[in-house]
């Protein structure tokens, strides 16, 4: 009985070893054929969660009036202006997601704001063997040496491991200290869902950041005309030098850098990717009047450029600059008495207070400047400055301006005068008056021109009421004199009459 079940259980293994043996037969002679099998379910997968990322909630989408954005694959974006700030498309954007490789961004921006561009950088034994060999790299080695710029060149183009890693050293003597320094730098700029571990954005659970935040640095990499220069470098030629023995050229995959995807405007951008990140992609470009930045993070490719694409255009054609000196129409900036300033005490002399010139506000196209909410802040107050005040829109930040006090010492008729709070009054007329507050110190000058024709209002007034009163009075000695002479024509009468009754 044990025989025969031991029969059929060895009847049954030949049968199932048969397909197996198949699969071993067939894999031996078409070795890649599994692999590619398994890519293949690998990217119907991924597209599927590309596609369902799509019908995750856009926050920008949810205010009032403003203009509906792009459904796009990525699992967070963000759309910002880099002057100002002002964001225009956002998507999960304070999500904590890896990065990859731009994390270099911030390594550049420190390395450009605490380095010199003609420094030599040496690439140490960690700085070239502490990373995957099969990693994006530049191929220096040990003990070979570029000048910053070169290097800089190396990270932002070619995106090298290596070269980042020497960028930590020379700025902070160790990797260690530099990522140290990468932490505290995002700090400073705002960032609260930021972690850094390395220079380079190789994959460490503890290294994340946020859409948001990868903006707010790039805003301040983008502020930069040589970052932006090196980081819109599509193709860049390394030369043999005594300490760098190899000549080679290094292509930027960034495919609207290299042209391969034309766009206008553009001017610089960082790509990304690891297996956890996915495809990460951060480009700048500048329209009609505004300079923008696009994050997209955990894209698969190509999407990561198309929807930048995609997400330009609706910044671009949906959005307009209005510089709030030309129309600020709200609050009235007056000097108490007649105090101004300038060169031309008689008549060309400027207010104490104005609007800076050079702020805006990004506002949709169908909204106009009075549609907008405003708030003056006293806090911001600076050297030159007064207050602060901020524009909104449904609750959404559309830019800020600051109300500065001008200061002129070309002059010789100036008066050497203390002014306080109570020299300056800012009046909103529609929610009454504020007083700054703070002591501020100023030459100031005594405009001429208003002050001579208030003397002659004055005097014209007083003369007015002596001519009036002439008049008045003139008038009551006039019948007074009719008065009397008609007394006097009376008296005649009467004794005209007295003589008359007499017969002579």
């Amino acid at each position: 009985m044990f025989f025969n079940k031991k029969n059929k259980f060895l009847q049954f293994g030949r049968i199932a070893v048969l397909p197996l043996a198949f699969l071993l037969i067939f894999g031996s002679a078409f070795p890649n054929s599994l692999a590619l099998a398994a890519e293949a379910a690998s990217l119907e997968e991924l597209q599927e969660e590309a596609e369902s990322r799509k019908a995750l909630p856009i926050q920008s989408n949810e205010i009032d009036n403003w203009p509906v954005g792009p459904q796009v694959g990525a699992q967070a974006a963000i759309l910002m202006d880099v002057n100002t700030g002002v964001i225009l498309y956002s998507k999960n954007i304070h999500e904590r997601l890896y990065p990859a490789s731009t994390t270099k961004i911030m390594t550049a921006l420190l390395a450009m704001e605490k380095g010199n561009l003609d420094d030599i950088v040496e690439f140490s034994h960690e700085a070239v063997f502490s990373v995957p060999t099969d990693g994006s790299n530049m191929g220096m080695d040990e003990g070979e040496a570029i000048p910053l710029e070169e290097c800089l060149y190396g990270i932002m183009v070619a995106s090298a491991n290596e070269a980042a890693n020497a960028a930590g050293e020379y700025i902070s003597g160790s990797i260690e200290d530099f990522v140290a320094l990468m932490n505290e730098r995002a700090q400073e700029i705002g960032c609260t869902d930021t972690h850094f571990v390395n220079p380079n954005g190789l994959h460490d659970p503890q290294h994340y950041t946020s859409a948001y935040d990868l903006a707010l640095i790039s805003s301040l990499f983008f502020r930069n005309e040589m970052l932006c220069k090196i980081s819109n470098t599509a193709r860049y030629h390394f030369e043999a030098t005594d300490s760098q023995p190899d000549d080679f050229y290094k292509n930027n995959k960034h495919k609207l850098i290299s042209g391969e995807i034309p766009y206008e405007g553009i001017l610089g951008g960082k790509t990304g990717y690891t297996d956890d990140s996915r495809q990460t992609l951060v480009t700048c470009a500048e329209q009609n009047g505004m300079r923008l930045v696009c994050v997209v993070f955990k894209e698969e490719s190509p999407d990561q450029f198309t929807d930048t694409v995609e997400l330009f255009d609706y910044g671009f054609h949906n959005f307009q600059v209005l510089n709030i000196s030309e129309h600020e129409e709200k609050y009235n900036i007056e000097s108490t008495g007649f105090l101004q300033i300038g060169n031309d005490v008689f008549g060309n002399s400027k207010p104490i207070l104005s609007i800076d010139t050079d702020s805006y506000v990004i506002i949709p196209n169908t909204v106009s400047f009075q549609d907008l909410d405003s708030e003056i802040d006293y806090s911001q107050s600076g050297e030159n400055r007064i207050a602060g005040i901020e524009y909104s829109y449904h609750g959404m930040y559309v830019g800020n301006a600051y109300l500065n006090l001008i200061t002129d010492n070309a002059s010789s008729y100036e008066f050497d005068t203390n002014m306080t709070a109570t020299d300056v009054s800012v009046e909103k007329t529609e929610s009454g008056t504020e007083t700054d507050t703070d002591p501020l110190q100023n030459t100031i000058f005594i405009n001429i021109k208003k002050v001579l024709l208030i003397i002659l209002v004055l005097a014209a007034i007083v003369i007015a009421i002596f001519m009036i009163h002439a008049l008045i009075a003139n008038g009551r000695t006039a019948k007074r004199r009719n008065n009397r002479i008609k007394r006097k024509q009376k008296r005649r009468s009467r004794m005209r009459v007295d003589f008359d009754d007499f017969d002579f």
